[in-house]
């Protein structure tokens, strides 16, 4: 769920690339999420939904010993599904990157009491979450809010809302998916003046977040893996070549800290 926050590292990095060369105009005025821009996302979702339910493998590791000797090895690994890190779209950007550790001597019931106990989110991905809360609960569904907070030149806040819904396949799988349901950018953020801008009506540093988590209990521990698919608005032509690598990295970082605080939280337990 948090892995994309690295949106607001993305724009925040381009506001620091303009103080350094200011004869760069990038345009950081507020924008509008247009509705051919929301449906060029969702069929990208339905797309990569459809492959994740009809893959024969439960993970994407599954079939590379390397990869599973790796993971055991307490390393990480984090990749994107796109070859530039990003896939444009009109009038957007989706980032979409995987990755997945192994944590020993842990179970799929630990790994469900982490991942749903949303009221300690601030403390386990913290200090990029501000505040998480617990909005409802029936079943295994849940409505979770966060506040997500990056400091970077500028401060950018964020409310956001996910329906999540936890799935116990057997004894050894489970999933966690996560969708947003509501992004905000919040201005005079902790101040008398703080307010919400309008949804879709921001400057555009995260308008959407989806996470989709699987884990396998074997090999005398637990495998967890993590997509998290997301989408920004775009940038402008003129500073494509400068900021490539940031669009590259930044999501990658954001996915490791998330796993590495995923793997601390499962280890204190």
């Amino acid at each position: 769920m948090k892995g994309a926050i690295w949106y607001a590292e993305i724009t925040l990095t381009i506001v620091g690339i303009l103080f350094a060369l200011p004869l760069l105009a990038f345009d950081i005025a507020s924008t509008k999420l247009e509705p051919h821009t929301t449906q060029a996302f969702d069929q990208y979702l339905k797309g990569r939904e459809a492959e994740m339910n009809s893959r024969t493998s439960f993970l994407w590791c599954d079939g590379k010993q390397s990869c599973l000797t790796n993971l055991k090895q307490n390393d990480l690994l984090v990749d994107s599904r796109n070859a530039k890190g990003v896939q444009e779209i009109p009038g957007g950007l989706i980032h979409d990157w995987q990755g997945a550790i192994f944590v020993s001597g842990k179970k799929v019931d630990d790994v469900i009491a982490v991942l749903g106990d949303y009221n300690q989110y601030k403390a386990i991905y913290g200090p990029e979450v501000v505040d998480s809360r617990l909005l409802s609960r029936q079943g295994d569904r849940s409505e979770v809010y966060l506040r997500l907070r990056k400091k970077k030149v500028i401060t950018v806040i964020l409310n956001t809302q996910y329906d999540t819904v936890v799935e116990r396949i057997d004894r050894s799988h489970g999933r966690l998916r996560s969708i947003s349901t509501r992004v905000t950018e919040v201005e005079a953020a902790e101040t008398k003046d703080e307010r919400e801008l309008p949804p879709g009506l921001d400057h555009g540093f995260m308008w959407r977040l989806n996470s989709y988590w699987r884990f396998e209990e074997r090999d005398g521990g637990v495998y967890l893996e993590c997509e998290a698919i997301s989408l920004s608005r775009g940038v402008p032509a003129l500073l494509s070549s400068l900021m490539a690598p940031i669009l590259r990295q930044l999501p990658r970082e954001s996915l490791e800290k998330t796993l590495l605080a995923t793997r601390r939280a499962l280890m204190h337990r």
